[in-house]
């Protein structure tokens, strides 16, 4: 029974790539989609050479990257959202917890004030989510109290001295070329996807995934609570160092590649919870499915609903606040 509702996410995951495929400015019909992607990979049909240029180029070069990159960063933020409220028994816990947001943020620009290239602007952007993820722990770990508390205020700590450190860059850059690449950076953008990008990130953010969902048996046991945990043999301290590395991994990530994208990793787990129920060995899995089904329709919003792209962190913005205003009312249902 647990891999029918996965499955049923899986499918409607599916369908809505399908679907992002075929939208844009230059429509396809899902039949012509299915028949490039026949012949493109599986050598069946034919096409003419013409055609089969512009569809190498709008689906393989174009929206297949970008739809790729939107997946990964669904499922990235959701997992690493619903792992974290596991962790801390807490449902306000968000990716960002621990500053690793901030960091990367602040990495970022920069980067951009600083380098001399997109390499290097994303190596700080890795360089300073981790560097904010690891100064929050070793605030918990100066007060030698080892409990979630002390990790989300470090993590408090650690958000607060990043944002500050990123507006004292914003402040000393170029007015005129990088505050503006910097600003709309932040917003969160799919501009910069591309093959090679989503390659590049994709497989420590796959990496990451799978390694929370193998967790889930544990976070189960530890969102009883450290001393039931304890008494039940699992080591509270390592796993939750695993945790935090992973969900760093795969958070640091989703900034490289495309900026604050906000509210993905604390609603989306929000809505699993309440419909599939606490159990993390379906809702890590679950989050995943769902988080990059939601981006992705996000993504297709923030593309085609005016002339103009809209930054995607705009819109998920937008639309989180009001609906995660309308679940928070039931949202303590998910965790009986």
């Amino acid at each position: 029974m647990k891999s029918l509702p996965l499955l049923t996410c899986a499918l409607i995951l599916m369908l809505i790539m399908l679907v992002s495929l075929a939208l844009g400015k230059y429509p396809l019909t899902p039949t012509e989609i299915l028949h490039f992607l026949g012949y493109r990979f599986l050598g069946r049909g034919s096409i003419d050479a013409e055609r089969l240029r512009l569809l190498e180029n709008l689906i393989v070069d174009i929206r297949l990257p970008r739809i790729l990159a939107a997946s990964l960063i669904g499922a990235a933020l959701s997992v690493s959202g619903a792992a974290y409220q596991a962790m801390f028994i807490n449902p306000l816990v968000s990716p960002g917890i621990l500053g690793v947001l901030a960091g990367a943020s602040f990495g970022a620009a920069l980067g951009m004030v600083f380098g001399k290239s997109w390499y290097i602007v994303q190596v700080c952007t890795v360089f300073g989510g981790f560097l904010a993820v690891g100064m929050a722990v070793g605030i918990a770990r100066i007060y030698k109290i080892n409990s979630a508390i002390m990790l989300v205020l470090g993590g408090i700590i650690s958000g607060a001295l990043f944002s500050s450190l990123l507006s004292l860059v914003k402040y000393v850059s170029d007015p005129y070329n990088q505050l503006p690449a910097i600003v709309y950076w932040l917003m969160g953008n799919m501009a910069m996807a591309d093959r090679a990008m989503a390659l590049k990130c994709g497989v420590p953010i796959c990496i990451g995934i799978v390694c929370l969902i193998l967790m889930s048996r544990h976070l189960n046991v530890l969102s009883m609570g450290d001393e039931e945990a304890r008494a039940l043999g699992v080591n509270v301290r390592l796993v939750r160092i695993a945790v935090i590395v992973c969900a760093t991994v795969v958070s640091t990530m989703t900034v490289v590649m495309a900026g604050i994208v906000g509210w993905v990793g604390l609603i989306i787990p929000h809505i699993v919870r309440m419909i599939l129920g606490p159990d993390n060995e379906t809702l890590l899995p679950a989050s995943v499915l769902v988080g990059a089904s939601y981006l992705l329709v996000v993504d297709d919003i923030s593309r085609l609903a005016f002339n103009f792209e809209i930054p995607i962190g705009i819109v998920t913005a937008l639309v989180g606040i009001p609906f995660f205003m309308l679940v928070l009312k039931s949202a303590g249902k998910g965790w009986q």
